[in-house]
């Protein structure tokens, strides 16, 4: 799979799955893993992703600090909905 080769993308997209149970059973600490792979990699979907699950304590304590930190790596690279 390309996430297992470290595409930011594909990395989102299968974490997102195992948020929703998607083709995958459903787990949320597959999903913040994932995600957190790519958003360490820069890929501002995946930092706004994250910013959510902070905000909202999906998948991770919640933690607003951490959330705004998340949210804020998104907007500064364009993504409008951070």
């Amino acid at each position: 799979l390309a996430a297992d080769q470290g595409d930011p993308m594909s990395q989102h997209t299968l974490g997102m799955s195992y948020m929703n149970g998607t083709g995958v059973k459903q787990d949320r600490a597959e999903c913040v893993r994932l995600c957190s792979l790519a958003a360490n990699q820069g890929y501002a979907k995946a930092q706004h992703s994250l910013g959510m699950f902070y905000h909202g304590g999906i998948g991770v304590d919640e933690d607003y600090a951490e959330a705004v930190r998340w949210f804020h790596l998104a907007a500064d690279q364009g993504d409008a909905n951070a």
